[in-house]
């Protein structure tokens, strides 16, 4: 038997009294700013905020063998290569799906007729309030990629399970990702199944 479950928070209380704010850097992409703050304990001190100013969008492409693509690129803040599903940033302002329809087109040719958002998720939320979501696109159709003059991308076709394998080991470290390709398998799974039944 299980033990009983503990007695649930209040979600919607906030612990944390913010004094100041004070923005110390901005650009296109984000902005970071400096509070002073009351902690959860009541002791003064600082948090620096990293706010966004796209969405981040990532799109699990799945053709009807199983098979998906994988954008590879040097991510400069890391200093390495990284293999990740297609993504990018739309404009918070803009519908999330339309903007991972020009980010699929743009990072790999590829167009669909089926879309499904898989995942809301936060990718760094003790520093950032970047929100991301995840598309599993499907009845794909092949064009021609135009990346940005900020991308030197490598596009590489292999079956879902082998990209899904690469998370599992590492080789992809994307949060992204990692959570895009676990959820996309996980969802065609369970499609599957239920059309076994």
């Amino acid at each position: 038997m299980l033990p009983p479950a503990p007695p649930l928070p209040d979600e919607t209380h906030n612990p944390w009294q913010t004094l100041a704010s004070e923005v110390k850097y901005h650009n296109p992409w984000i902005s970071v700013r400096e509070d002073r703050v009351l902690n959860p304990g009541g002791g003064r001190g600082i948090y620096g905020v990293v706010t966004m100013k796209n969405k981040a969008l990532g799109i699990v492409p799945v053709d009807a063998d199983g098979n998906t693509w994988l954008v590879g690129q040097y991510r400069y803040p890391l200093r390495e290569y990284s293999w990740e599903i297609p993504m990018g940033g739309g404009p918070v302002e803009l519908d999330v799906l339309a903007s991972a329809q020009r980010e699929l087109r743009e990072e790999t040719g590829l167009t669909a007729t089926r879309w499904t958002r898989i995942a809301r998720l936060h990718t760094s939320n003790s520093v950032t309030d970047e929100e991301g979501f995840v598309f599993l696109a499907e009845n794909l159709t092949m064009g021609e990629i135009e990346p940005e003059e900020t991308e030197a991308l490598y596009l590489w076709k292999l079956p879902l399970a082998q990209a899904v394998q690469m998370a599992m080991d590492d080789r992809i470290t994307d949060a992204i990702s990692v959570a895009g390709l676990l959820k996309a398998e996980r969802i065609l799974a369970l499609r599957l199944a239920r059309n076994e039944e």
